[in-house]
C-alpha cells in the first residue's frame, strides 16, 4: 500500500472513541425521551391509545440501545472499527424517527 491509498497506515486517534461516547448520549437521550413519552401518556387520564403509544416508545427505545450496544461494543474492541452496517444504520434511524413521531403524537 502507498501512503495515498485508503487505510495506508491509518491512525484512528481518539475518533472511535468520540463516536463511542456519541452513541451513549444518544442512547440517553432516548431513554429520556421514551421515559417523558410514558409520562405524558399517563398524565391527565391514560387513555388506550396514549398507553399504546408510550409502549411503542419502550419499545423503539429498547430497540435502538439493542442496536447502540453492537455499536458500542465493536468500536471498543480496539481494532480498527469497521463502517457501520447499512441494515443497522437503516434500524437506528428509523428507530428515532419512529420516536419523533409518537412522541409527536403524544404532545398533540
Amino acid at each position: 500500500m502507498s501512503a495515498g491509498e485508503p487505510g495506508a497506515g491509518r491512525d484512528p486517534g481518539l475518533q472511535p472513541e468520540r463516536t463511542r461516547l456519541a452513541w451513549r448520549r444518544t442512547t440517553l437521550s432516548a431513554a429520556v425521551a421514551a421515559v417523558l413519552a410514558v409520562r405524558a401518556a399517563l398524565h391527565g387520564g391514560a387513555s388506550a391509545g396514549a398507553v399504546a403509544l408510550g409502549a411503542l416508545c419502550c419499545g423503539l427505545c429498547l430497540a435502538f440501545l439493542g442496536v447502540a450496544h453492537l455499536r458500542i461494543h465493536t468500536l471498543a474492541a480496539g481494532t480498527p472499527p469497521p463502517a457501520l452496517a447499512p441494515r443497522q444504520a437503516t434500524a437506528a434511524v428509523l428507530c428515532a424517527v419512529a420516536m419523533a413521531v409518537c412522541a409527536a403524537v403524544l404532545v398533540l
